[in-house]
């Protein structure tokens, strides 16, 4: 397995994404693009549909990106990605190309958990071989921290702005990562930017699958979650250490956890810090709500690990 100097310093992948971009300081989605491509040895085309990562990495005349890139809608990544494979897949067939390339989706949650889920959808049912990484900051972040469906309950966000009405979004985040599952799809991945090792491991271990892979990848967003700019890594361990964003893979339906916390914080731990959930922090309602999100992790971390155990025979 690789170690992050080792990553960096592959020469013939090192340089596919360059600085010079225009993402926001304390921004976690350059680390895990950057991880990301250097776990992979092949060569690269990647598609990237609107979003904080394209409209930063994309402005005329200048390019952050050194391999073949497409700039999508926000709904269609999965079928451009899908529409590429294809092509190369014909172009194999007639032997006018000799070389494995490897195809890469960079989008947001917004992107992919909410107008990009059909097609996500279909090129998981069609089985096409590509991967899939979900930039996921937990909101529509490059237009305004507008809620999406990957934000979490009583997050405040500019369309579910605590106050009297409601205390922050009303409802539960949609599980992503369990719906790819259900496409009985090769390989599907939880990781954060708080663990790059393990994020480059699981690529790697993606890559050895053929079809469609997805990793849901936790990246902090200074902006909308309200934190200091350098608090991206800390924001993002505590999101792991509480078990809200748990560390783990299905490969062949088979689930496993990669990291089990020797002692599990308690969710206020990684609320606290963030501006998007100072409201639960001043009101008794607010704790009752605290204790509602506390148990909401307490019982998905125990479905997760009765998964791991029935899958592996346990």
């Amino acid at each position: 397995m690789p170690n992050i100097k080792v990553l960096a310093q592959r020469e013939e992948v090192r340089l596919r994404f360059t600085s010079g971009h225009s993402l926001c300081a304390g921004c976690a989605e350059p680390m895990i693009v950057r991880t990301v491509l250097n776990a992979i040895e092949e060569p690269v085309v990647v598609a990237s549909p609107t979003g904080c990562l394209e409209v930063s990495t994309s402005r005329f005349p200048t390019s952050a990106w050194n391999v073949p890139w497409v700039h999508c809608a926000f709904e269609n990544a999965a079928a451009t990605i899908s529409g590429v494979e294809a092509a190369y897949r014909a172009l194999m067939r007639k032997g006018k190309l000799d070389r494995r390339i490897r195809f890469v989706v960079f989008a947001g949650d917004g992107g992919t958990y909410d107008i990009g889920l059909q097609a996500l959808s279909g090129a998981l049912e069609r089985g096409h071989d590509f991967l899939y990484i979900v930039l996921n900051n937990e909101a529509y972040m490059n237009t305004g921290v507008q809620r999406s469906s990957a934000t979490p309950k009583c997050a405040s966000a500019t369309t579910s702005p605590a106050g009297k009405a409601i205390p922050g979004k009303p409802q539960d985040r949609k599980d992503l990562t369990e719906i790819v599952v259900a496409h009985r799809v090769p390989y599907v991945a939880q990781a954060s930017v708080s663990n790059l090792i393990d994020l480059a491991n699981k690529v790697e271990r993606a890559m050895s699958y053929e079809g469609p892979k997805l990793i849901n990848v936790l990246s902090t967003c200074p902006l909308g979650w309200r934190t200091r700019r350098d608090s991206a890594i800390p924001m993002a361990k505590l999101a792991v250490d509480t078990c809200y964003w748990p560390l783990y893979e299905v490969a062949e339906g088979v689930y496993k956890v990669n990291y089990k916390p020797k002692e599990k914080l308690p969710i206020e731990e990684w609320l606290k810090p963030q501006g998007r959930f100072r409201h639960l922090f001043k009101s008794e309602e607010g704790k009752k709500l605290i204790a509602e999100l506390q148990a909401a992790v307490d019982r998905h971390w125990e479905e997760l690990l009765r998964k791991e155990r029935c899958t592996q025979g346990g």
